[in-house]
């Protein structure tokens, strides 16, 4: 059971003052972080210009590196940021300065050739799950074994309809005996929700700007180590 802080996401600069988008500013905030309670990391590096970049990689995974050492952390590949199969394909495979782990949607169409990539390039798989059906097409896949942990990202906002998604998805896991690592969480106003029923099943969460800017009382928090530091009181709670 962990926290992993995911930093910023594919928010806009405007969507919070504290929002980073730099590979300094990812840096500092993942420090943060840590120190606040979170024991992992989840990044969209972004070019000069602000946007999503898989070519970003390399000089953010270095500034990372050089303030969190020894941390996992973890990248997007997610198909919109550069918007091409071949393209994203190509970014990925001329990555020096490695993440730990890259987060790969199910839904998306080229899913199994980016997880066959990374495993190839020793990059650990997050397999990015927020449908029954991308459950089940992980369950189909032949190195669905290998995968690095399953994270269970549920985008529905209504609560019990949300529920009924992320048990449905744990019903394929276990049918398809995938017994890995899960983290589960959720976005805008099932942030918390699904921090606490991570934490009742003992699985691991996540919580930062790219999932939501409030904290549990409703209020907007000063940046992502305010979330991290709720969330990681929480986790404390259980293991005593």
């Amino acid at each position: 059971m962990i926290v992993q802080a995911c930093l910023n996401g594919a928010r806009p600069r405007d969507y919070h003052p504290r929002l980073p988008t730099t590979p300094d500013t990812m840096a500092a905030d993942g420090a943060a972080c840590i120190l606040a309670g979170a024991a992992e990391l989840h990044i969209h590096p972004r070019g000069a210009d602000g946007r999503e970049s898989l070519a970003a990689i390399d000089d953010t995974m270095l500034a990372m590196r050089r303030a969190c050492p020894g941390t996992l952390i973890g990248v997007s590949t997610g198909a919109w940021i550069e918007g091409d199969v071949e393209r994203t394909r190509d970014c990925i495979s001329r990555w020096r300065v490695l993440p730990d782990y890259a987060s790969v949607n199910l839904s998306e169409p080229d899913a199994p050739a980016v997880i066959g990539l990374l495993h190839r390039m020793g990059v650990g798989v997050e397999a990015g799950l927020a449908t029954v059906a991308d459950a089940e097409r992980l369950a189909a896949l032949a190195d669905r074994h290998r995968v690095f942990r399953v994270l269970i990202e549920i985008e529905a906002q209504d609560p019990a309809g949300a529920d009924a998604i992320a048990d449905g998805i744990a019903r394929v896991l276990a049918r398809a005996d995938i017994v890995r690592p899960i983290l589960l969480h959720g976005f805008d106003d099932t942030v918390w929700h699904f921090v606490a029923r991570a934490r009742q099943k003992r699985w691991s969460t996540r919580v930062g700007l790219e999932d939501g800017r409030l904290l549990m009382n409703g209020e907007r928090a000063s940046d992502n180590t305010e979330l991290v530091a709720e969330a990681a009181a929480l986790y404390r709670r259980s293991a005593t």
